[in-house]
Order: C-alpha cells, then structure tokens, then sequence
C-alpha cells in the first residue's frame, strides 16, 4: 500500500511540472476526454496495472498524437515489458515533442546505463547539464561513467566543472591527484596534494598525505621533514606516527622503528583503532620475516601491562594464539584474562567454552555458562552449553532446568535454530522420564521455531508412532526426514516403522532393506534389526525374520521378548507376549 501512494505522489507531482496545453491546442471537448484518460492511465500505471494502463493511454495519444508524456508514460510500459527497443524508441519521440524536460532527458541517460550504452549516456548526461548547470547529479555521473571508460582527462574536466559549480573541496584535489597517478603524471599529483597543504597549513593530515606520497616515490629525506614537522607540532599525532614507524622500516633504522612502535602501542592518547592497526601491521610484517610468535606474544604481553588494559587487545591475543595453533591450555588461558578484563565479552566466553567443551572439561563449562547469566542473560547459547554440560554428566534434571530458563530469555532476536535445538532436547528428555504430554508439547515448539529441524521431526514422529495413535501425522514428519537425508538409518528405520504400524508391510520392507544397507555394521543396531525382523515376519517371510530376532537378542533391552517371537515364529505385540509369557508361567 506505501508503494502505491508513493507512486501516487510522484505522479501528482509530475503531472503539476507538465506544460500545460495551449487552449487552441484542442477543443474543451477533447482536452476534457484528453485529461480523463491520460490521468486514469497514469493512475493504474501508478498501481502496477500496465496492461490496462496502455490502453488508456493510446486513447489519450489518439486525441493528441503530440502529448510527449503519453509517450513517456508509454515507454516506462514498455521498459517493464522489457521491449528495450519500443522502449527507447518511445522515450526518444516523448524527448523529441518535449526537449527541455529535463525528467524524459534523464530517464533516457538512466536507460542508456542500464543498457550499458555509455557512449550515448555520456551524451546524454552532458546534454542534461548544458540545459540545467545546477544539475551536478549529472556532473557526477559523468565522473562514474569517465571512470568506468578510463577517460581520466575527461574526469578531470568534469572535476573542474564541479569545482566551479560547488567551490573548491579537498576532496575534488585528492580526486585529481589519484587520476594523476593513474596517467602516469606524477609531477601534477604532487602538484595537486601540495596545493591542500598550501592551502590548509595547519590541517596536518594533508602535511603527512604529502610526507605518504612522497615515500612512494622514493623521496624518502623529504618524508621525513615533514613526518617530524608534523610530529613537532602534534606529538600525538597517530597518522604521523604510523607514517615515521614506516619510513623507519623502510630505511633499515629498526631502533627507530621499534621506539616509534613502543610509542604507538603503549601511547596514553593513541586511541584503539591505531594500536589495533599497528599490531596488525607488525603481525604481518612478523609474518613476512621467519614468523617469530614470541615477538607478537611479548608486544601484546606489555601493552596488556599498562594500567587499564584493553579487551579488544586482550581478544586479539587470544586470537592470535589460536590461530598459531599454541597449547589449549596457554589459549584457554589467554581468553580467561579477557574475561577477567570484561566479562560480558560474550565472544571470548563462547569461544573458551567451545574449546573446554572439546577438552569434556562439562564442570568448567557448567560454571562459566551460569556465570554468563549475570552478564549476558539474554544469549541463548550459554543456557545452551551449561544444559548441554549436564545433560554430558546425566544430570537431566539439571539440563531440563537450565533449558526452560534458556527458553524464558525467548524473544524477537532469538536464534529460530537454537531454540528449536532447546525444545527438541527437552523434549527427549521428557520422553525417556515418561512426561508424554510434556514431551509432544516441547516437540511442537521445536517445530514451531524451526518447521525443518530433522533430528526434532524425526524422534517426534518415531515416538508418537509408540503410542499407535496420529500415525499419519508421524508418517508426514518422518517422511520429511528421509526427503531431507535419504541415506540416514535412523531416519529410514523411523519410517519404515511408522508403514509398518500403518500395515503397510510390503513399503514398510523396502525402506527396512534400505536402513540395513546403510546402517553402520559396527553399531549396535539391534532395535533396527529387531524391526526387520518384524516386518520380515508381517511379509511371510519368516526364517529371515527369525534369524533378524536371534542376531538382534545380544544387545537388545528386552531378549525374553524377542525369545518368544523366536520361539512361536511370528511377529507379537507386547500385550500378546505379556499374555504368552503368562500361560507360559502356568503350564510349568
């Protein structure tokens, strides 16, 4: 609806710039039957309605087969049409009826780009700003449109222009020194930037641009005076600093070089963004020459020394030691001192709880989890580990508590993934302490978060075929399942039991052949190959099914069941076994 009354505007607003028609142009009756038409038009344009838009508006061009915003109109038809050739075609005889209107001029110098047609939308551009030099839009433009065709010396004509239109700007000087560069013309680049010094002399950064320039091409003495001058008249100049640490690295001075890094890093007045940098500079050029990680250890060691260290320095190291693959326990130690530093640092926390997590150090992650609560409470993830710590310990009870504070901190930014992980988890959970109706209801919420969780859909949809009940319900969840990982056992043994709970024996075979053939032979697969043993059974085929249940006796939970289906040869539900094994007990 915004976007309708947005086009609605800007057609008001253009049909108010329009020329008005000459009244001997047309009689009252067509001008009125001309207005009727063309605003109607205008107006289904305006909603998305083009098709009916166009009839329209070759009504209104038939009473006035001059009206250059009918050919306009008509032309925005056919670009959405993507009839390019009508389209300029059409625009051209509007530009042609109507060669001071700026709006049809640019349209078709934005056609022209978008047609990659740069040749005639330079033209074009040039022609908008000759009719209209308040238009520097289009001064800008043609500084793209140079660029993209590498015509520096028709940039720098376009920058002269600007200049004229707008006033000098440092920016237009440093725009034409980079172009100098790029034609090779050094001697008019140095012109250029000693222009702004000349005309900024107490704005130093432009003194140090010139000190930069002139390190690049090899007129390093020259550099230098002005880094120094610079330096003498802003001793905490950072831009200068960094460009005097590399003018000594560059002449072999590396005293110098290490007492201006010192001077850098350990600065009082150097903000974070500079020491950041340095560090990075000096770790790459580290890097470069034999990558010595004690050098970058002991720099980031005394500036964490200084009174009121940085985090950001703090994370950086640790970082840095991860990456150099240095011992867990030097790493865990590195991120232990950032928290000790700021301990909402959530970054820092996750990652030492990851690498504790590797190490099954579940106290540790326990414990800094909990600690999380205080400073970030609202970050999922940490309920997560701490719930996940104790669920590794078999403390369910724990986990089940932690989750559900987990899921209380439920809001908009919440990550849909994790969340739904916490419901399926509890859910598990639930299920195996027989908390049925609590465990469907935390499987619900799984899937509401997350509809594709497939670990969720799959235990939600193997325990509600246990009960014999919605088993189509369970059928279109597992069967999403093996959509998702056709090659996954689990998934197959899930639906293929799901068919065999809906008699459907003969598909409920065919995916039990399947989760055989990718099941993990070195597992313990005995719940797997206890139900191809009863659906062999259900198919007929019983000494397969027989000698599915004897191999499926070793690690089953329950043998003396599967000992009575051996016995009888035949598939039994649990209440005809419990039934069996009573008349068993009477007969003996």
């Amino acid at each position: 609806m915004r976007q309708v009354l947005l086009g609605l505007l800007w057609l008001v607003t253009y049909m108010s710039s329009l020329p008005m028609l000459a009244s001997d142009d047309l009689s009252m009756n067509d001008s009125k039957r001309y207005s009727y038409f063309f605003q109607e038009a205008a107006r289904l344009q305006a909603l998305g309605r083009y098709g009916d838009a166009f009839e329209l508006f070759e009504h209104a061009r038939k009473i006035n087969p001059r009206s250059a915003e009918v050919y306009f109109y008509q032309s925005i038809y056919y670009m959405q049409m993507k009839q390019d050739s009508l389209a300029q075609d059409y625009l051209a005889r509007a530009i042609s009826l109507a060669p001071t209107n700026l709006t049809f001029r640019e349209r078709m110098a934005q056609y022209y780009v978008s047609n990659q047609q740069y040749d005639k939308a330079i033209d074009a551009y040039e022609g908008i700003f000759a009719q209209n030099h308040d238009n520097t839009d289009a001064l800008y433009m043609l500084l793209r449109l140079y660029q993209q065709q590498k015509e520096y010396p028709q940039m720098l004509n376009v920058l002269n222009r600007l200049e004229t239109e707008e006033g000098e700007n440092e920016k237009f000087t440093l725009e034409k020194m980079h172009i100098y560069e790029l034609m090779d013309d050094p001697k008019s680049a140095y012109k250029e930037l000693k222009s702004l010094t000349e005309a900024h002399p107490l704005d130093m950064i432009y003194k140090t641009m010139l000190g930069n320039w002139l390190m690049e091409h090899q007129r390093q003495k020259e550099a230098y005076k002005l880094f120094t001058h610079v330096l003498d008249e802003e001793p905490d100049n950072s831009y200068a600093q960094m460009s005097l640490y590399d003018y000594y690295n560059a002449t072999g001075q590396k005293e110098q070089a290490h007492a201006m890094l010192d001077r850098i890093l350990l600065g009082k007045k150097t903000d974070l963004d500079t020491k950041l940098m340095m560090i990075r500079s000096f770790i790459q050029d580290n890097e470069s020459h034999g990558a010595d990680s004690t050098q970058v250890i002991t720099l980031f060691d005394r500036m964490l020394a200084q009174p009121k260290p940085s985090a950001d320095i703090a994370e950086f190291r640790a970082a840095y030691m991860s990456i150099k693959k240095m011992p867990m326990d030097t790493v865990n130690a590195a991120y232990r001192k950032v928290l000790a530093i700021a301990p909402d640092r959530s970054e820092s926390r996750i990652q030492l709880i990851q690498n504790l997590w590797e190490q099954k150090d579940y106290d540790e992650v326990v414990r800094l989890s909990k600690a999380a609560h205080d400073y970030n409470p609202e970050e999922m993830v940490f309920y997560y580990f701490g719930g996940m710590a104790h669920y590794m310990k078999h403390e369910e009870d724990a986990t089940l508590e932690e989750f559900r504070r987990g899921v209380g901190q439920i809001n908009s930014k919440s990550s849909p993934d994790l969340v739904s992980d916490l419901y399926m988890i509890m859910g598990d959970i639930l299920h195996g302490k027989n908390r049925q109706q609590e465990a469907f209801a935390a499987y619900d919420s799984c899937l509401h978060w997350k509809s594709d969780n497939i670990p969720g859909l799959n235990n939600y949809a193997y325990y509600i075929s246990q009960t014999g009940k919605n088993l189509q319900k369970a059928e279109l969840m597992s069967y999403k399942t093996i959509k998702a990982e056709p090659k996954n056992s689990t998934y197959l043994d899930t639906y293929a039991w799901i068919l065999f709970m809906e008699e459907r024996y003969a598909e409920a075979k065919t995916y039990i052949d399947q989760t055989l053939a990718y099941s993990d032979t070195t597992a313990d697969n005995s719940t797997v190959i206890e139900h191809a043993g009863d659906i062999y059974a259900m198919n007929g085929l019983t000494d397969q099914a027989v000698a599915y249940w004897e191999k499926a006796q070793k690690g089953s939970q329950d043998p003396d069941a599967l000992k009575v289906k051996i016995e009888c040869r035949k598939y039994m539900t649990e209440s005809e076994i419990v039934k069996y094994k009573r008349k068993w007990k009477k007969t003996k």
